[in-house]
């Protein structure tokens, strides 16, 4: 299936391929707490995703360890994916940005990032 998503502003527009998206994963650490996303489960590879907005649209945000490339809308605010330092483009989707999808109506695995090594 092809999915789209946006900020709030649609400034950040992007597009990925997905199987159905049935599963969600909820984070605990001190970020994603505060974000509050409801996060895909699997990474996207840069073959199943496409940025459709410019890139200077995007700011980022590193906590910690720095290993994680928090994104967001320069002008919203809002945080549309992330990737990682160690594998850069393979994009874990925020669900709360993609159209036509409930996310708090999926099943929720919780993930224990506040306690992960």
């Amino acid at each position: 299936m092809k999915y789209q998503g946006s900020c709030h502003c649609k400034a950040v527009q992007f597009e990925f391929q997905s199987d159905e998206i049935t599963t969600a994963l909820q984070c605990n650490c001190s970020i994603c707490l505060r974000k509050n996303a409801i996060m895909s489960q699997q990474s996207y590879s840069p073959s199943d995703f496409k940025l459709l907005s410019e890139k200077a649209n995007l700011a980022i945000y590193h906590w910690g360890d720095e290993e994680v490339n928090h994104y967001f809308c320069k002008t919203c605010g809002v945080y549309p994916f992330h990737d990682t330092t160690e594998q850069p483009g393979y994009y874990r989707i925020n669900l709360g940005c993609v159209d036509d999808l409930e996310p708090r109506e999926l099943a929720i695995i919780q993930f224990d990032g506040r306690n992960e090594l």
